[in-house]
């Protein structure tokens, strides 16, 4: 075809890539392209057209005005119209079909270099869409679902999918046999197969309603919520390490039961968005909804000492925004991390503007994250309140007014006022190097206070300090215990009621010789951890100064030396701080003085209160305000030895507290900053330039045109999350109904169930994805309802065997002329082999668990290296989806059967078949232990003869007989393995060896070796993880 020589045209359609932008361009996928139309069809934009030029052009001629070429943009009809690219009705004039034609290799699109090629159909597609009109649609999914005429529950599906099927000229298969179908929805809603009773119940069962009741049972067990939730783990990436570096562990196993528990109560779709995204926001939030926040909190965070705050804040800013687009939005925003979007209306500022609603959440950029919040079942907050009462009881006892300590605390006053004078004789030591053995961190302020931040593992640490001094004649060293609001309790300790325990303290000298310390006194001494405690020589638990019981004052221990320290010059002295109790009674705030007073150096007789305190002190009793003498009084009270009984009542009530607190779960939730931190446009996502322009939370502005905001207030996560699920908001009910779909067969209405964009796939039946999204925002976002009309409705009853012309006019199933058939998830595969030797845990909800790994996978793990240490008892045979998920190395039996790392949001998983499936099947002890235990069941319930066994166990693992070919196969597998392990007995008892269930002592080894074998092939069979 000859080209135009228009300068217009021909100026805008030589542009060329640059270097970066081919690469970039090559790079991307061409298996997106739009479903073929019927002859007689007009031309779709959305369906066939869209695709083909988001594939192929929008890179130079599209979204990103940063990589747009001679300013045309095919994206926007206008602009292609007003630049003569396209010429409506007028294919001859249409610079673009000119182009696409072209045998010139320097005029035809897409250039060479991008190593792109349209094909004969996409260029008279094109070339049809501009006979036609060039008209262009709305991306379909930006658009809001209009409801199409069907009747609600499962005839809608039905009458949906056979309009489909009639027009593509296919016809529905017919409804699956009753042991299929039981098998299929025992998978597909509680995740484990059905017993051989519950499989003979329902054969027999001749109700008209037995299968709706089926589903009834199923909807309403408590596994259902756990295999609902396995899909939903995965898309909010939840995991029990922070991902990072050291890839440490968190608490958040709690927000997995929340999960599980809102599935089993249905709770409605939209309360389940809202409460994740913003349950801290809610009005009088409920523990549940806090747990719910916890959902903020599952990104990757980092515990690296060389981390840069501003790289990882841009880097969480990025994963949170990343999840919402998945989770509900069903888009890919992370390119717009650097740039506007190459191929949706989704612009920089949108992505930044959509991370500013996270700013608000309270939480460490880098280093460890904090403990959690507690989190009790009924029982539990039963006896914490009893706990917290008996403290709350006995502190308004050291709290009430009495005249039996007036003595006391004229003398305790004198005391302090001379104290106060002879200050100076204390000097105070500034630390060169504070650092924790397990992980704390030590901070040194301006005034030599040390702070620690941070957990210490194991709940023990030992900090190690080194003080430079020029003091001649050094005689007493003193450490002051520095109560404060930050630390538990109010305390200065780190253990929940704010007391700490030194178990030993040390010192050496600059050569690194012990010094000799000869005694030690304190202001306060908790009953049976006296100030000498913490020089004895004895460094273990129960052991050292403690002050439980004046934990919210500050207190200080003085260590006499035996010999002065130190001439005059410059010397460094390095302090050893041992704290050996556990449950992290380790101190949180402290200073360091030290006095050259001659000896003996004792601890002062009261520790210096605040000055403002001490100004009141020094006024005559008489001539105080009301306010003075209450704050002076209740400041002794905590001090006074005539409350040493009431102290210890104190003290063994806020032990107890603690105790019980430190069994308690917790999980990391969200908290909202009063003064979020300000988020700015990162050009080209560069955290280092801040010349980007700050940005307030913001809806993205290519779903909400026309939305104006009544008021200048700043938006929060609550705005957020209830926009998601408002009925202004396209897309939220279209994603999650589309991952439903696939859940049910295989394959999501439309494929791409992570991208609803302009790369996405045109949906397989776009009439029934909105019939679906609109039913389920109708019905109040009722997961349940949903999920039955679905699996009740004939479409899903389907067999899943297809003819040979059906595989080739339909092999991925995508207009629904039958079932799918596909593999089990990974944590499924487990479960079912265990629930098929009767070994599966059923207990639902409950930390995490290790079950069977082999040795030496964690070895590369380190910063801190680790062991992993398989679970016993029950814990070993506990559904998969309570498994510990270490994101740098998530179990190797789960990552054979696909599940992801869950370092990113993964809405759907691959289906590989791969040799190290089988592997695993025969070899991983968790399945050679099923196997035993099945075959032990085999042999004592299955009968004596060898094929009345084998139908017992197919039965058990399968839901029906073996064939005839089948049972003579696996006999005569029997009488090989017999023969086998007669001979070498040694071989037998090695295999059943294999994993902590006991053994009979009534069967052979090589009897139960044997049929351990052969349970291991009917385990390893395809038909055995596959739901049909």
């Amino acid at each position: 075809m000859r080209l135009k020589s228009r300068p217009l045209a021909r100026r805008l359609l030589t542009a060329r890539f640059g270097p970066t932008s081919i690469t970039a361009f090559a790079l991307l996928s061409l298996f997106m392209v739009g479903r073929p139309s019927s002859a007689e069809d007009p031309i779709d934009f959305n369906r066939d057209i869209r695709p083909i030029l988001s594939e192929n052009c929008y890179q130079c001629h599209g979204p990103d005005k940063n990589q747009r070429k001679a300013d045309l943009r095919l994206d926007l009809r206008d602009s292609a119209i007003k630049l003569e690219a396209i010429v409506p009705g007028k294919t001859e004039e249409s610079e673009l079909i000119a182009r696409i034609f072209s045998d010139a290799p320097d005029e035809l699109m897409p250039p060479a270099e991008s190593r792109k090629s349209l094909t004969l159909e996409q260029k008279q597609k094109l070339k049809q869409w501009i006979a036609e009109g060039a008209v262009y649609k709305g991306h379909w999914a930006y658009e809001l679902p209009v409801r199409p005429q069907a009747p609600t529950g499962p005839q809608g599906i039905d009458r949906l999918v056979e309009q489909r099927l009639a027009k593509v000229g296919l016809t529905p298969s017919a409804e699956a046999d009753r042991r299929t179908l039981i098998r299929r929805l025992f998978f597909d809603l509680v995740g484990i197969p059905p017993t051989p009773q519950e499989v003979d119940t329902f054969l027999n069962n001749d109700s008209p309603d037995a299968y709706e009741r089926l589903v009834d049972r199923l909807l309403n067990s408590p596994h259902y919520g756990e295999r609902m939730a396995i899909d939903w783990l995965d898309i909010v990436r939840f995991a029990d390490t922070i991902g990072y570096h050291s890839d440490t562990p968190r608490n958040v196993w709690p927000y997995r039961d929340y999960v599980i528990r809102s599935f089993n109560r249905n709770t409605p779709f939209d309360q389940f968005t809202i409460e994740q995204l913003a349950g801290d926001l809610l009005p009088g939030s409920t523990q549940e909804q806090q747990v719910a926040s916890c959902f903020n909190r599952l990104l990757l965070t980092t515990e690296e000492g060389g981390a840069q705050a501003k790289d990882y804040e841009a880097r969480m800013l990025a994963d949170r925004v990343r999840a919402v687009g998945t989770v509900w939005l069903g888009q890919t925003l992370g390119c717009c991390q650097c740039h506007d979007h190459k191929y949706d209306p989704v612009k920089a500022a949108d992505f930044y503007s959509m991370g500013a609603f996270f700013a608000d959440i309270k939480e460490p950029i880098i280093g460890k994250r904090e403990p959690g919040m507690i989190v009790t079942d009924p029982l539990q907050a039963q006896e914490r309140a009893r706990l917290q009462a008996n403290v709350a009881a006995a502190k308004a006892r050291l709290a009430a007014p009495g005249t039996q300590i007036t003595a006391g605390q004229d003398a305790w006053e004198k005391a302090v006022i001379a104290e106060a004078s002879q200050a100076d004789h204390w000097i105070a030591l500034h630390p060169e190097t504070a650092v924790a053995q397990a992980g704390a961190q030590l901070t040194v302020g301006p005034d030599g206070v040390i702070q620690v931040q941070g957990q210490s593992r194991g709940g023990n640490d030992t900090y190690r300090i080194t003080v430079p001094t020029t003091l001649h004649g050094i005689r007493g060293l003193r450490i002051d215990a520095l109560a404060h609001s930050t630390l538990p309790n109010q305390g200065p300790g780190r253990a929940g009621n704010g007391n700490f325990v030194l178990s030993e303290f040390r010192v050496a000298d600059a050569q690194g010789k012990a010094v000799s310390l000869a005694h030690a006194s304190a202001t306060f001494e908790q009953s049976g951890f006296p100030a000498f405690a913490a020089i004895d020589g004895k460094n273990g638990p129960n052991n050292g100064w403690a002050i439980a019981g004046a934990t919210q004052t500050d207190n200080a221990i003085v260590f006499e030396t035996a010999t002065p320290l130190g001439d005059g010059t410059p010397t460094t002295l390095t302090l050893t701080l041992s704290h050996q109790h556990g449950s992290n009674h380790t101190l949180g705030r402290f200073r360091i003085l030290a006095t050259t007073s001659p000896a003996p150096v004792r601890a002062p007789r009261a520790m210096i209160p605040p000055p403002q305190l001490v100004e009141a002190i020094r006024i005559n009793p008489e001539h105080r305000t009301a306010s003075q003498q209450e704050q002076v009084t209740a400041h002794y009270r905590v001090l006074s030895p005539e409350m040493n009984a009431i102290r210890a009542t104190l003290a063994a009530s806020e032990q107890a507290l603690a105790s019980y607190e430190e069994s308690l779960p917790r999980c990391l939730v969200s908290h909202a900053l009063k003064t979020p931190r300000t988020v700015r446009i990162l050009p080209r996502g560069n955290w280092l330039d801040e010349t980007g322009e700050p940005v307030r939370p913001a809806l993205p502005e290519y779903l909400t045109p026309h939305r104006t905001d009544d008021d200048d207030r700043r938006l929060t996560r609550l705005d957020l999350a209830r926009w998601l699920v408002s009925r202004e908001n396209p897309l939220t009910a279209r994603v999650y109904v589309n991952r439903l779909w696939k859940q049910f067969f295989g394959i999501g209405l439309c494929k791409t169930v992570d991208d609803l964009g302009s790369q996405g796939e045109w949906p397989a039946n776009q009439d029934l994805l909105d019939w679906l999204a609109c039913e389920f925002v109708d019905s109040g976002w009722d997961v349940k309802r949903l999920v039955r009309s679905i699996v009740t409705s004939r479409t899903y009853r389907q067999v899943s065997t297809a003819s040979k012309e059906l595989l080739t006019r339909d092999p991925e199933n995508r207009e629904l002329a039958r079932q799918s058939r596909f593999r089990i998830p990974a944590e499924l595969v487990r479960d079912n082999a265990l629930a098929i030797a009767g070994l599966l845990a059923t207990e639902v909800g409950g930390p995490s668990v290790k079950p069977y790994q082999p040795d030496g996978y964690w070895e590369n793990l380190n910063f801190p290296p680790r062991q992993y240490v398989a679970d016993r008892g029950a814990g070993e045979y506990r559904r998969g989806l309570y498994t510990w998920w270490q994101r740098s190395f998530p179990h190797p039996s789960m990552i054979a059967f696909d599940a992801p790392s869950r370092e990113e949001c993964a809405a759907e998983r691959s289906r590989s078949n791969i040799p190290q499936q089988a592997l695993v099947l025969l070899n991983d002890p968790t399945y050679v232990e099923a196997a035993r235990v099945l075959a032990t069941l085999t042999i004592q319930q299955g009968g004596p003869d060898p094929a009345e066994r084998i139908d017992w166990a197919w039965r058990r693992a399968l839901q029906r007989p073996p064939r005839p070919e089948e049972l003579t196969n696996l006999i005569h597998l029997v009488e090989h393995h017999r023969n086998q392990f007669e001979r070498d007995e040694s071989a037998a008892k090695a295999l059943i060896a294999v994993g902590q269930s006991p053994r009979p002592d009534d069967i052979s080894a090589a009897e139960l070796a044997t049929w351990t074998n052969a349970a291991r092939v009917i385990l390893n069979l395809h038909e055995t993880i596959t739901r049909n």
